[in-house]
């Protein structure tokens, strides 16, 4: 494997391990002309569904986007990278156990906006606000609505 700090193709496994939920193996190279060490996770290769995109046009899951999307909403919020990098593992088992080979990006959304409704309220709604493309302010306001009858947020203290 090449090394990502000085190109040189001569890395070896110092340390391999499976990661917490089994999925993959966690492996620690050295390169062995700088020293430095990088990990890597190997995974099992699986034929990723297509995704039916919104004008009609398919294209393979891509985890990164998704994680990606994920990430813009939780930014400057108290979600950690793991429990992002668990959310997108849960949906992308979600995909494979699945029996459809084609999803349609409506269904992922859903998905994404259950996950992120447990672990961040503002992340869900920010998800929300772009994923289902609010026109104004009152779907907006809507959206929040539901929310707070639903029990999902707290509603703000009186000062």
């Amino acid at each position: 494997m090449k090394c990502p700090f000085c190109a040189s193709m001569d890395t070896k496994v110092v340390d391999s391990r499976p990661d917490k939920d089994g999925t993959a193996i966690r492996r620690r190279r050295e390169c062995e002309s700088c020293g430095k060490r990088v990990t890597t996770y190997e995974r099992v290769e699986e034929l990723q569904p297509l995704v039916i995109k919104k004008d009609g046009r398919r294209e393979p899951f891509d985890r990164l986007k998704l994680i990606s999307g994920v990430q813009k909403a939780c930014e400057k919020r108290p979600v950690s990278s793991e429990t992002i990098q668990r959310l997108a593992d849960r949906v992308e088992t979600r995909l494979q156990e699945g029996s459809d080979r084609e999803v349609p990006t409506p269904i992922i959304g859903e998905w994404v906006m259950k996950e992120l409704h447990d672990v961040d309220e503002v992340a869900y709604v920010r998800f929300a606000s772009v994923y289902r493309s609010f026109k104004d302010i009152n779907e907006f306001m809507s959206e929040l609505q539901e929310l707070l009858t639903s029990g999902g947020v707290r509603p703000p203290r009186k000062r």
